[in-house]
This record gives structure tokens, C-alpha cells and sequence, in this order.
């Protein structure tokens, strides 16, 4: 199992983006569960970035919708940023 933490800007992301969208919010909240016992987990669809994010890694809660996050280590993940492929990329 992994342990998360939340960054500031993840919060601040979270609060915009997220927050006052019930259905979006429900299902990131399911997605975060799946991600906790499985960070690889195929439905997650979870991935390595590149370029300018180098170091980062992705999931995707719904079709427009991305975590962006890194591993601390083996068990502690921080996500960083949430929002579309073009607020987050």
C-alpha cells in the first residue's frame, strides 16, 4: 500500500478543479483508493512523463482528467498538480 501526500499546489488544483464537481470528485476519490493498494493498477493507465516533467509520473481519473505525482520512495507518493491534459501538461 502507498502512502499519499498532498502538495500546495496539489491543494490549490484540488479546490478549483476539483472540489464543486461532485461526480468528478467521487470518482477521483475511488481512483485515489485503487491507487493506494495499486499505483500501476491498469485502470489507473498510470505512466512516466517526459520532457519539462521529467520525474513526474501521471494517472487519469476520468478521460480529462490527470494527477500529476512523484514517488518520494517505494511507499510515498506526493501528488502535485490535478486538472485537464492542457492544465497539467
Amino acid at each position: 500500500m502507498v502512502q499519499i501526500t498532498q502538495s500546495s499546489s496539489f491543494k490549490r488544483a484540488y479546490k478549483k478543479r476539483v472540489k464543486y464537481n461532485k461526480d468528478l470528485e467521487e470518482l477521483f476519490w475511488k481512483k485515489v483508493e485503487v491507487f493506494i493498494k495499486d499505483p500501476y493498477d491498469k485502470s489507473l493507465r498510470t505512466h512516466k512523463l517526459s520532457g519539462k516533467l521529467e520525474g513526474l509520473w501521471s494517472f487519469t481519473v476520468q478521460y480529462d482528467c490527470r494527477v500529476i505525482f512523484f514517488f518520494e520512495d517505494y511507499e510515498k507518493v506526493v501528488f502535485t498538480d490535478i486538472g485537464s491534459h492542457e492544465e497539467v501538461y
